[in-house]
């Protein structure tokens, strides 16, 4: 997947939480998980931007532990929802099936990172390091 494509997918996922969200039944218990909902599903594509912005490896991998722990944190509060009775599971099934794809998507991301981290880099000038002294 593009990281084009993952701001699209992350997007639309926000979109969906916002409409979630919105329909909600209006009680205080809604309305505060609601809330943890909203702050944590909305901001996954907004990191996931800012982790294709990082300045190093080490920052994206940060920046894409973020985005981890905010999608973690979806799957957390739909479920309660459902565990409430505020909402049906086949309500959520789709949404949480996405979120849990996206989840699966950064965890690669960010091993691959890591185990691209740990290699030496290539050179990319024109005079070549031996293997042996790196």
């Amino acid at each position: 997947m593009t990281p084009i494509e993952m701001k699209q997918r992350t997007r639309a996922l926000a979109l969906r939480i916002i409409r979630l969200v919105e329909s909600l039944p209006r009680n205080q218990t809604a309305n505060v998980i609601g809330r943890q909902l909203l702050r944590c599903g909305t901001p996954v594509g907004a990191n996931y931007r800012a982790a294709c912005r990082a300045r190093s490896r080490a920052d994206f991998v940060a920046k894409m532990g973020i985005v981890e722990e905010e999608a973690d944190e979806i799957i957390y509060w739909i479920e309660l929802l459902v565990d409430s009775g505020l909402l049906k599971q086949s309500r959520i099934d789709e949404l949480s099936a996405e979120t849990n794809e996206i989840i699966a998507m950064v965890v690669s991301s960010i091993r691959t990172a890591r185990v691209n981290g740990s290699r030496p880099r290539a050179s990319k000038s024109a005079i070549r390091i031996p293997e042996s002294a790196i």
